[in-house]
């Protein structure tokens, strides 16, 4: 139930996290683009300023040059004066219809008003809206360019440009392609962060329903393998009882006997799986030798010898629940004795036991073929195991047990490749006995 509430807590988290980040992306942005849009209208202003100014310092920008050239060019034509004079004035009007501007009308026209230092769409209208007198950034024709004026000042009030040629005209300005993609950009990231939020929702599902596939398959299997062993000595003390004369009758009842009791100790090992299990304060000597005892018991004759070695004090004691951790000692016991397969040579296992500052220390070390520390990192990790007909429960089983139902720690103190490994169990000491 709490691995359940925690998942829950964890997806929730998840959306919070998500809806935070684009609340607060969608904050910033649209400040941003509050900015740039105050920033376009300043250079809209800046423009229709330009305008004016151009427009009051040079007439011929207003749009009567033409009108003006033309009427003096006819009354020269029309006068009474002589061909060489009428010549000269015409030289002379030339030559005055291209003087080129003053140089501050020439900084305004030639930087300001002629290249599109800014990309904001505007157009310039009558003040009744009528027709469309020039455009920027857009195309704006007809009914269509007046339509989008309208459309503009919707969102922006139209500037006045007063001394426009033929009279008082109205700019009207929208908005930036730029301010147009900081304003999309949150939708664009709230999606992305969507996206992500699934993905990572549908992975970690699929992760928790694989492992716990893996849990319910290592779990019946680890039943099978607790259960195979005593269930297979029975059957091997059966089939000696049916030789008759082959063994004492009594000395198979009690192995029978003690068979029995281990199936009751498995049964009530993982009736205890899932439940808080009691602690008592009991000497460790005895229960790490039963567990010695039943594995040597059990290590193949053939092949190179294997001992097995308890060094515990009689009086070193522990917060321990005797079926739980045994499990543990007998897990980590068979897999010293799967760390000296294939080797030709005598091996020892041992378990050594002390006292430390607030705790209990129980070592079990072999002197198998060792591990690297990638692999040391990753033996406790569900699933992983480096024999071929390992399922990797185990070890994962082992540290649950001594951590979450002893409130101690299981690690790997010491492995290098060919020299062994030690694992440590870290227990609590009881209260000193009075």
């Amino acid at each position: 139930m709490r691995a359940y509430r925690t998942t829950t807590k964890l997806k929730l988290g998840l959306i919070l996290a998500a809806v935070a980040i684009g609340v607060s992306s969608l904050a910033f942005t649209q400040r941003l683009a509050s900015q740039l849009e105050a920033q376009d209208e300043r250079a809209v202003e800046l423009w229709v300023s330009a305008l004016e100014f151009v427009y009051a310092t040079n007439p011929a920008a207003q749009g009567d040059d033409a009108s003006l050239w033309a009427a003096l060019e006819d009354a020269l034509i029309s006068s009474d004066l002589e061909d060489d004079q009428r010549a000269r004035l015409a030289a002379g009007l030339d030559s005055l219809r291209d003087v080129a501007p003053a140089d501050g009308l020439d900084f305004v026209f030639t930087q300001i008003v002629e290249p599109n230092r800014f990309n904001v769409p505007a157009i310039i209208t009558d003040q009744a809206m009528t027709y469309v007198a020039a455009s920027r950034n857009v195309e704006a024709e007809g009914e269509g360019g007046i339509e989008l004026a309208r459309d503009m000042g919707r969102f922006h009030d139209p500037i006045l440009l007063e001394d426009a040629p033929g009279g008082p005209q109205l700019v009207h300005y929208g908005e930036s392609p730029l301010a147009r993609l900081i304003r999309l950009f949150p939708i664009v990231q709230l999606g992305v962060v969507g996206l992500f939020i699934l993905v990572g929702y549908l992975g970690f599902s699929y992760v928790r329903r694989s492992e716990q596939s893996n849990l319910w398959v290592g779990m019946a299997k680890e039943a099978a393998h607790q259960l195979g062993t005593p269930l297979s000595s029975m059957i091997g003390w059966i089939e000696l009882l049916r030789l008759e004369g082959a063994v004492d009758p009594a000395m198979v009842a009690d192995e029978l006997e003690q068979d029995t009791e281990r199936l009751k100790r498995v049964a009530d090992r993982f009736e205890k799986i899932g439940s808080k299990p009691d602690l008592e304060a009991l000497p460790l000597l005895p229960v790490l030798e039963g567990v010695a005892d039943y594995i040597r018991r059990r290590v193949p004759q053939l092949g190179s010898p294997v001992a097995i070695e308890v060094d515990v004090p009689a009086d070193l004691r522990a917060m321990v629940n005797v079926d739980l951790f045994e499990w543990v000692v007998e897990n980590l016991l068979k897999n010293a004795l799967d760390a000296l397969e294939g080797e030709d040579r005598a091996h020892t296992i041992t378990i050594v036991g002390r006292r430390e500052p607030s705790r209990v220390v129980v070592d079990v070390s072999d002197t198998g073929k060792g591990m690297d520390r990638a692999t040391a990192r990753h033996v406790f990790r569900p699933g992983f195991s480096t024999k071929r007909r390992g399922w990797g429960l185990g070890l994962s089983l082992a540290r649950r047990i001594v951590e979450s139902y002893h409130g101690g720690s299981l690690a790997v103190a010491d492995s290098r490749p060919g020299a062994g490994t030690t694992f440590r169990i870290g227990l609590v000491e009881p209260e000193p006995l009075t």
